[in-house]
């Protein structure tokens, strides 16, 4: 009987030590590969963090917050600042060739790359936000808006389901051609590219009035129209 306590006792902490083991609540843990019975663990990839694809991902954001910090610290750099954050936009696409170049593809490099997606967008929306340079509404619109996608996109992993690839979890063709296809990711990334460079560089002090109204204003129109594709991409 003793025996039998012990091995009972055993099991429960195993049970919960495994509960625990995991990378933490919310939508990070719900995405998590199932140690067994699953037809995604074999092709789960690299579970490590220290990758090449990773590191390009982690840049990529270091960069972002250089630049509005530069926005608050140093107007005489907005010229400065702009060229990085192009640098920024440039390098969102290179952790994804990296993780296929070097076989790098996982769930986790995924989840990374959706983050730095969103800590760069975000970052750049409140900053303008909090300097003035647009409404106060812009950045509330954007997060509310990732948290929708991202709540459902771990409600899809869970099933097994990705955002791209033969598993994906967008069915109709209008949902894959907003979300998956070239035309609508270069045009939103081009919005975005524009939004954030030509805002900065509108109000560099070096830049003439006369110029400065006209990029403010081609950069006003590619702020509205980044928000607009965000929006329409996460229906």
């Amino acid at each position: 009987r003793q025996v039998r306590l012990h091995r009972h006792w055993a099991a429960g902490v195993h049970r919960r030590l495994g509960q625990a083991d995991g990378p933490g609540d919310g939508a990070l843990a719900s995405i998590r590969p199932p140690l067994t019975g699953s037809r995604t663990t074999s092709s789960s990839g690299p579970t490590s963090l220290a990758t090449r694809a990773n590191l390009v991902a982690i840049t990529r954001a270091g960069l972002a917050f250089v630049a509005v910090a530069i926005l608050f610290h140093r107007p005489e750099l907005y010229v400065v600042a702009c060229v990085i954050t192009i640098a920024s936009i440039l390098m969102d696409g290179l952790d994804g060739w990296v993780a296929r170049r070097y076989g790098e593809v996982s769930r986790i490099g995924a989840v990374i790359d959706i983050l730095t997606d969103r800590i760069v967008e975000l970052t750049y929306w409140i900053a303008f936000a909090a300097l003035g340079w647009i409404p106060a509404w812009i950045p509330i619109v954007v997060a509310v808006r990732g948290l929708l996608v991202d709540g459902a996109r771990a409600l899809a992993f869970e099933r097994g389901l990705t955002a791209f690839g033969p598993t994906t979890m967008m069915r109709s063709k209008i949902g894959t051609f907003l979300v998956a296809s070239r035309e609508s990711r270069s045009a939103y990334g081009i919005a975005k590219a524009m939004a954030f460079s030509l805002m900065i560089l509108a109000h560099a002090p070096q830049l003439p009035d006369a110029v400065a109204t006209v990029v403010l204003a081609v950069g006003h129109f590619s702020v509205y129209a980044a928000v607009l594709l965000c929006v329409l991409r996460g229906i």
